[in-house]
């Protein structure tokens, strides 16, 4: 008996038949495109009259192909690190210190890049956390409370001490920019800062500052650090802002310092930023305004940003190298970092008595002190003393379980 066709509908058989053809044709398109890929590959002069025949039949095709490898090559242009030469860097840094010199209200935007110099390894470079995860690589562990300040954080600090720079906004949440001794109404660490954990409860939100990394058990949507307030008792959380989130924290995100330093700021300098989420923040670029007006933008970075062809100056070297030039242009010593004058110390909450073994990070210890023994160092495991959770997060983690698949 036949198919009936219901309600005017093709028939189960007819649907069968559609179904095939567009099978076989995503197939034949497949074939097309590997024989033209092919045959763009050969040089043009090695090519016989019946491979040209083809290449002419499927004209679109072989367009197609070619476009695509092209927004392959500027993809991978823009992925690699370019160093400006020796004698370029020093006019470029010259024309950056007249430019700091003449500012009145210089905002300095920070990014990863500031902080590879303490070992923390960034996110887009060559070997960033993304790109090693995106190539199916994992990533080793990395002690984040054992990085210090950088030439960079110090030169910022004593930058902003001289009255040159105004505010700093940071997307990095390693606190190394408040350890420098930066004040912090001259701070806004739009992601977080994984030293600090707050009772958003309380209000105004009360906040601990801790001599560990308190993202240990945190990821995305999932802040509760197992510690709870001194004073009404619910969960204490960490003020980490992941992919995907929104930030809502008064401190130390500081988003109102930021919008308001944004908007009266004459120059801009972004530092080790590939600039890829903070260009997506408008009310940091004051693109309500006429481009006339905005602040003059200077990039340090060695990669390409999307930025770039708004700034009237692209730096492309390490950000250490640029400062530690930068200040000796500007006639300014940059001081050492210090462990005993870190402002972590005194900022610092103790845990109480029965907080000791809520946290397997290592602590800070201050200059020619013991290190806190809160935690139960004897029973960690290289498990749990590697990155978990936390700002690093769900990379990290992504990492690990395709690893251990692997093996």
């Amino acid at each position: 008996m036949a198919e009936e066709a219901d309600g005017g509908g093709p028939s189960r058989s007819e649907r069968k038949a559609l179904e095939k053809a567009r099978i076989l044709q995503r197939e034949s398109e497949r074939k097309i495109f590997s024989l033209v890929g092919r045959l763009l590959k050969k040089p043009e002069a090695e090519r016989s009259e019946e491979e040209a025949a083809v290449l002419r039949l499927h004209r679109d095709t072989a367009e197609e192909l070619c476009r695509r490898q092209v927004r392959r090559n500027v993809l991978k242009r823009k992925q690699e690190e370019v160093c400006d030469d020796v004698e370029e860097l020093k006019t470029k840094i010259r024309l950056l210190a007249a430019a700091i010199k003449q500012a009145n209200r210089l905002v300095v935007y920070t990014g990863a890049g500031i902080s590879t110099a303490a070992s923390i390894p960034d996110y887009r470079g060559p070997n960033g956390v993304w790109t090693q995860l995106q190539k199916g690589r994992s990533i080793s562990s990395t002690d984040l409370s054992k990085a210090q300040p950088t030439l960079t954080h110090m030169c910022i600090r004593t930058l902003h001490k001289e009255k040159l720079v105004k505010h700093v906004v940071s997307q990095n949440c390693d606190g190394l920019h408040l350890r420098s001794g930066l004040p912090r109404s001259a701070l806004s660490e739009l992601h977080g800062n994984m030293f600090i954990e707050v009772c958003a409860s309380c209000s105004p939100v009360r906040e601990y500052v801790r001599l560990f990394d308190v993202t240990e058990r945190t990821s995305l949507h999932r802040h509760g650090t197992g510690r709870r307030c001194h004073h009404c008792g619910d969960e204490l959380r960490d003020t980490i802002v992941h992919f995907g989130e929104r930030g809502t924290l008064e401190q130390p995100l500081n988003w109102k310092g930021a919008a308001e330093a944004a908007e009266a700021a004459d120059v801009i300098l972004c530092l080790g930023s590939s600039l890829k989420v903070l260009k997506k923040y408008a009310c940091l670029w004051c693109m309500n305004r006429p481009a006339s007006k905005r602040p003059k933008l200077y990039i340090v970075n060695l990669q390409w940003t999307p930025k770039d062809d708004l700034a009237v100056l692209k730096i492309n070297g390490k950000c250490d190298e640029v400062m530690s030039l930068l200040m000796e242009e500007l006639n300014l010593q940059i001081p050492a970092y210090e462990k005993a004058d870190d402002p972590i110390f005194s900022l610092a909450t103790p845990l109480l008595p029965e907080e000791g073994n809520t946290h397997s990070r290592e602590v800070i210890s201050p200059p020619g002190g013991q290190e806190d023994c809160s935690a139960d160092t004897e029973e960690q495991t290289d498990e749990a003393s590697s990155v978990q959770g936390g700002w690093f997060g769900r990379g990290y983690g992504k990492g690990r379980r395709k690893k251990k698949k692997a093996s």
